[in-house]
């Protein structure tokens, strides 16, 4: 017999008196009778009916939460409230036991630091089961927009020479054993001597290698793990994160908006339509968990009306100097409500000023450009200003910034000057210096980090939340 999954039954309403064979893991097992068995393919369990009069008393000792079993049987429409179905079981085999004396994941509410502790375990719960399913969707959508529409995928370095970013906060890679490091004779590093003879480090982007992509095949994208060693234990860093990276050949900055808004827009209309029970349920949990927090600190929308209002709002540009100009002189400013005071022009937006021109101000998705180049990298287009780059940044309700973008430095001699004063060295970025000489041309492209994106459609608070085994400072578990 062909075993089902769970999801397939549940949707199977009708169809009852035939015989189905399931697999799963025990949730419940109430009254020696009802077993709520869930194998993964949904956030509903289904429940399984045995004759505990038939069955041995140590087959019912060992079916207990957390067990992996197998049961045949046959189903029926559900008399108990909340379920359509049922299995009436026939035949109940276990494959797994599951300790109860041991096994962490009780039927009971669990603290999320708790299951972090666990993370090996937490996905058998009804949030991480869900949270992981919508990242599995999401993460297919993006694929399929970018396959969609002509762009090449690219797999670029993980172990890089270069600071795309310019921060220098990267994970070193080296074979040097420790304390056994050759210096040269000024006391510093040989790295030469190195397995890839020179400094080595985990990569921050792959943008600089995609662009020489994009600059051949014109349209390319990676979607692929980054790193920061940035030691931030906050609810929005990870050391290690996914990055999606469009980069196009021939675009400007305003395609580049249109690119992010379209491609944004595509990814949630897609997880709205494909998992619509695992954000129903999510919905949920975020509206009892707002229910908790004091009324000033409660969010306005609830996490599908924020999906929603995404995808149907057109989103709004404005330039940095407005934004500038509107936070500068907004009522939170003025009473000194912010943490973050605006005075004057050049200020780093921090989160508090995004999310109050997306939530209070413009009330929909807002695109940022033209910010300031003391502010932002060195490989963003220089304005005729002199003063202001072809960035651009894409601000959310509740989250604020989660899309980084802008036009590229195409022009060599300008690109030079700029490293030159940030003490980029020429030796270090040659190749990327390469393309502004052998058939230069106007391109863009943005970053958005993955884990962000599926932290706003699943409303969940902490980033660590949102990927399976997180990386953070002291912390490399799993």
């Amino acid at each position: 017999m062909i075993h089902n999954n769970v999801a397939k039954i549940l949707k199977s309403e009708g169809i009852f008196s035939q015989e189905v064979a399931l697999k799963g893991w025990v949730r419940t097992f109430r009254s020696n009778r009802f077993i709520a068995l869930n194998d993964g393919s949904t956030i509903h369990n289904i429940q399984c009916v045995i004759n505990f009069e038939e069955t041995s008393e140590e087959i019912l000792k060992r079916i207990n939460t957390g067990a992996a079993i197998s049961i045949k049987g046959i189903l029926a429409e559900s008399l108990g409230r909340g379920q359509s179905v049922e299995v009436q079981v026939s035949e109940i085999e276990i494959l797994g036991d599951s300790n109860p004396d041991e096994y962490p994941i009780q039927p009971k509410k669990h603290s999320f630091e708790f299951l972090r502790e666990n993370a090996h375990l937490r996905v058998r719960t009804n949030t991480f089961s869900a949270v992981m399913r919508v990242r599995s969707k999401l993460s297919f959508a993006v694929h399929q927009y970018f396959q969609e529409r002509d762009f090449n995928y690219v797999n670029t370095p993980i172990v890089t020479g270069s600071d795309a970013e310019g921060a220098g906060e990267m994970f070193r890679v080296t074979t040097f054993k420790d304390n056994e490091a050759p210096v040269t004779k000024d006391g510093k590093i040989d790295f030469s001597k190195d397995f890839f003879g020179k400094e080595t480090n985990l990569t921050v982007s792959g943008q600089l290698e995609a662009e020489t992509f994009a600059m051949a095949l014109g349209k390319a994208y990676t979607f692929g793990p980054t790193f920061r060693a940035e030691n931030s234990n906050t609810t929005r860093h990870l050391a290690e994160f996914w990055m999606i990276e469009p980069e196009v050949a021939f675009m400007d900055l305003d395609g580049n908006m249109d690119l992010a808004e379209d491609f944004i827009k595509y990814v949630i209309a897609y997880i709205l339509e494909k998992c619509e029970a695992d954000l129903a349920f999510l919905d949920q949990r975020l509206t009892q968990e707002e229910k908790s927090k004091p009324q000033a600190e409660r969010s306005e929308m609830s996490l599908l009306d924020k999906l929603k209002f995404v995808v149907e709002n057109n989103f709004k540009r404005v330039s940095y100097t407005e934004a500038i100009d509107i936070l500068r002189n907004s009522k939170p400013n003025k009473k000194k409500k912010f943490q973050y005071p605006i005075n004057e022009w050049g200020a780093d937006l921090q989160s508090e000023h995004e999310r109050f021109l997306v939530e209070k101000h413009f009330k929909c998705p807002v695109i940022l450009f033209d910010y300031p180049a003391n502010i932002k990298a060195f490989y963003m287009r220089l304005n005729d200003d002199g003063k202001t780059v072809r960035a651009m940044d894409v601000l959310f309700p509740g989250i604020g910034e989660i899309v980084g973008g802008s036009q590229r430095e195409e022009r060599y001699d300008v690109l030079v000057n700029k490293m030159k004063a940030l003490g980029i060295e020429e030796e270090e970025l040659w190749w990327y210096l390469d393309l502004r000489k052998f058939g230069t041309a106007v391109h863009s492209g943005f970053g958005l980090g993955f884990e962000r994106l599926v932290q706003f459609t699943t409303g969940m608070n902490n980033i660590k939340d949102v990927i399976p085994f997180p990386r953070t400072p002291q912390n490399a578990n799993f």
